[in-house]
């Protein structure tokens, strides 16, 4: 049963580590823009939009759809990087076992 045990604890200090590593992850910030910066986003390593900083040139053209296109787009490369950072963070602490928990991934 020592065995048993011994994956216990390593599970516990898993969690334990992972539950910092959440904590972390969402102090950690993820930029990306688009329209040549028209756009810029920060999101965490929660995935949640913490900035958002339009240019006024983009505004002042009076086109919203391509205000909109460039806000998805940067919003979604937002997205994507914070996840990436998630991931690679997650396989440090796994030793590359790719786990599916909600809220890391």
């Amino acid at each position: 049963m020592k065995g048993f045990g011994d994956m216990v604890r390593q599970a516990q200090q898993l969690q334990t580590k992972m539950a910092a590593l959440q904590e972390e992850l969402g102090r950690r910030i993820v930029e990306a823009s688009s329209g040549g910066g028209m756009v810029t986003v920060k999101v965490n390593g929660r995935q949640e939009l913490v900035s958002l900083v339009i240019e006024p040139e983009v505004v002042a053209d009076n086109d919203p759809e391509m205000l909109q296109d460039l806000v998805l787009a940067a919003v979604n490369e937002g997205l994507n990087r914070s996840r990436e950072m998630v991931q690679n963070e997650m396989r440090k602490i796994t030793g590359g076992l790719n786990l599916n928990i909600p809220g890391l991934t």
